[in-house]
């Protein structure tokens, strides 16, 4: 969607005159747009929506409350068994293993939970973990999904492209893992995910670098290649020994890829939501963003610069420009080199700081999308020219999951 820079200043400024500054908003209309485009580029397969890039209960309902959009990818055990009994969800996926034994004895007490949270295993030694906090026969039975590592490793190995995640890389280990699981009491085997996040997580358009963008197309057509076959033999692998419920794969990055994959049922997908800065790099699809956090100009150093209070809200992963959050609106301005985004302070240059005045605000994307929340405890929700509702994010309800 094309954005009219100035068209959305005025617009965001006016709805929130009332409000002083640090303050997030999301953009409701942008927001139900990428919500509408995710879903379809599903290709009827549902979206799971991972809660960890939305972070607010209130916009975690909007998703799910759309066609298309079921159920939710939690980040964590104590996180999910938080949204089962607030009737968030009544099916959550936790994204990785747990060893949290204050939730997993939580979650093993109450049938509820046990009947709606499904736990990521990649080995039978978490399976063991679950077992020393609540024995078989005293529990219900502990739903677990498979953990299939979708990286690419090619040369025989010894290149290994995506993130370190699963040690269950092969058709057969996952069916020796799921086999395993077949003979434990107390345990069913309900469902598999891969998450390929050098396809889904990577950019393949990074400005101004046409030699590496070529090298991650390859890289990424190589790996999907490879992961197609290999995650349809795991599949099957598996179903030996289990009636899966659902095989999850991808992420806003390859929505429509992963969907053409006949062996996955659905699809995961939540940064699509608030279109944080790191998918600007994207040629496939790039969200409309939707989500903007507030700073104010406070002091002017030089008739070149603007500075504003705060602003340093630094996403995670390698410690790189890509994730500093990027100063953008109004349109024209620049983090100075010398000192970034700041935790207390965060001078701008560029061709709009010589006419910004103290008390104007500066609009600011973040690079990832769910981090923004661990910065506020409201999102001012924002409907044309209005705020039409402020509602809390998992730390305005007083949670830290992780």
């Amino acid at each position: 969607m094309a954005i009219d820079s100035d068209t959305l200043r005025e617009r965001l400024d006016k709805a929130t005159a009332h409000l002083d500054p640090p303050y997030a908003v999301a953009d409701l209309t942008a927001f139900d747009a990428n919500a509408a485009a995710l879903a379809a580029r599903s290709a009827g397969k549902p979206v799971r929506a991972a809660s960890k890039s939305i972070r607010s209960r209130d916009l975690l309902d909007r998703a799910l409350g759309r066609a298309g959009w079921a159920g939710v990818m939690a980040f964590t055990l104590a996180e999910a068994n938080w949204l089962v009994r607030s009737g968030a969800t009544g099916d959550a996926l936790v994204a990785y293993p747990t060893a949290d034994r204050g939730a997993l004895a939580a979650l093993a007490g109450d049938p509820q939970l046990a009947a709606a949270v499904t736990l990521m295993i990649d080995s039978t030694e978490q399976l063991d973990l679950i077992d020393t906090v609540c024995a078989p026969g005293r529990r219900p039975e502990i739903r677990v999904c498979l953990d299939l590592d979708a990286s690419w490793r090619p040369l025989r190995g010894r290149v290994h492209v995506g993130v370190r995640r699963s040690p269950v890389h092969s058709a057969r280990a996952a069916g020796t893992l799921a086999a395993a699981v077949a003979r434990r009491a107390g345990f069913r085997l309900v469902g598999l995910m891969s998450y390929e996040a050098q396809i889904a997580g990577l950019g393949d358009a990074p400005p101004g670098q046409a030699a590496l963008s070529a090298a991650i197309r390859i890289a990424q057509r190589g790996s999907y290649r490879e992961l197609l076959a290999r995650r349809g033999a795991a599949v099957a692998a598996v179903r030996e020994h289990a009636d899966l419920e659902f095989v999850n794969g991808g992420g806003t990055g390859s929505v429509a890829a992963t969907s053409a994959d006949p062996s996955v049922t659905e699809v995961t997908a939540g940064s699509g939501l608030y279109g944080p800065t790191l998918f600007d790099a994207y040629r496939a699809w790039r969200p409309t963003p939707a989500a903007f956090f507030a700073c104010s100009v406070v002091r002017r150093p030089t008739p070149e610069i603007a500075t504003v209070l705060g602003g340093g809200w630094i996403a995670s992963g390698p410690a790189a420009t890509s994730r500093l959050p990027r100063p953008w609106l109004p349109a024209g301005l620049e983090l100075v080199g010398t000192e970034g985004a700041g935790e207390v302070q965060t001078p701008l240059t560029g061709a709009a700081a010589a006419a910004l005045r103290v008390g104007d605000r500066v609009w600011f994307r973040h690079a990832k999308a769910g981090e923004l929340c661990e910065r506020v405890n409201d999102l001012h929700l924002v409907d044309g020219d209005s705020v039409v509702a402020t509602v809390p994010t998992y730390r305005g309800e007083g949670h830290a999951f992780l």
